[in-house]
C-alpha cells in the first residue's frame, strides 16, 4: 500500500542523505540500489548473515516486528538495556555504501528511549569502524526546539569526525550537558533544556555500541572486515 511504500521510501532517502551521497538528477531507489547493499548481522557473533532469525532476507527484514517477537529476540535485563528498549532482535541490519565493488562506509541503526518517544536514528560509520561520518535522527517523538533538536542540522553537524570507541575499544560517545570542550574526540554538546532527551542519546550509544549490540560487528569492521 502507498503508505508502507512512503514509509520505505523515506528510510530510504534518510540511508542516502546520511551516506553522503550525491543525488546528480538521480531518483533515490536508483541512488539506493546503486550505492546501498543491506546486510544483516548475527548480533551474537557480529558476523554477516544470510537470513534473519525469522528467514528473511536483508531486503525485507524488519528488525522491529522480530524485537517483537520471543522466538527471534532476547528480553534484556535491566542492566543490559541501556537504551530503555526491552527486547532486543537476534538478528540487525546494517547498510553498507558501496562505490563498485568497495566499501566506502556503513551505517548502522540505533535506537533507545528519550523522554516522550523511542528515537530512531542511522549512524554512518567510515571503514576503520570508529569514526562517524554522519548521524541522522528519522523518527523521534520529542519537544519541538528542545529534545527534538536532535534532528537539528547543526547539532547533527559536530558528530562528524568523532570515535565512536576509545583506545581500548570500549564505547566512548559521551553526550556532555553545557557542551563538549573543543577539539574533544568523544564528545558531543548536550541538548539545551532536553537533559533527558540527552540521556537517551547517550544510552543509545552505550548499548549499540555495546557488546548486545553491533559492538562486536564494529570489531570486525576495524579489523578490516568490510573490504
Amino acid at each position: 500500500d502507498k503508505q508502507k511504500a512512503n514509509a520505505v521510501l523515506d528510510k530510504q532517502s534518510k540511508i542516502v542523505e546520511v551516506a553522503g551521497i550525491e543525488a546528480n538528477g538521480k531518483k533515490v531507489p536508483e541512488l539506493y540500489a546503486e550505492y546501498i547493499e543491506p546486510r544483516l548481522v548475527d548480533f551474537a557473533t557480529g558476523e554477516f548473515v544470510e537470513e534473519a532469525a525469522d528467514g528473511s532476507k536483508a531486503a525485507n527484514y524488519d528488525q522491529r516486528k522480530a524485537a517483537k517477537d520471543n522466538a527471534t529476540s532476547i528480553k534484556l535485563t535491566a542492566e543490559q538495556d541501556k537504551a530503555k528498549i526491552i527486547r532486543r532482535a537476534n538478528t540487525g541490519i546494517v547498510y553498507l555504501v558501496k562505490n563498485g565493488d568497495d566499501v566506502s562506509k556503513v551505517i548502522i541503526p540505533v535506537h533507545g528511549n528519550g523522554l516522550w518517544s523511542m528515537m530512531y536514528a542511522f549512524v554512518a560509520v567510515e571503514t576503520d569502524g570508529n569514526t562517524v561520518s554522519g548521524i541522522t535522527y528519522y523518527e523521534q517523538g520529542e519537544t519541538p526546539g528542545l529534545g527534538g533538536e536532535v534532528e537539528n542540522p547543526s547539532w547533527r553537524a559536530q558528530w562528524v569526525g568523532k570515535k565512536l570507541f576509545d583506545e581500548n575499544h570500549k564505547p566512548a560517545i559521551k553526550v556532555v550537558k553545557g557542551g563538549a570542550p573543543a577539539g574533544s574526540e568523544h564528545g558531543v554538546d548536550g541538548l539545551s533544556g532536553a537533559t533527558l532527551t540527552g540521556n537517551g542519546v547517550q544510552g543509545t550509544f552505550d548499548f549499540w555500541l555495546g557488546d548486545m549490540g553491533f559492538g562486536p560487528f564494529l570489531a570486525k569492521v576495524r579489523d578490516g572486515g568490510l573490504n
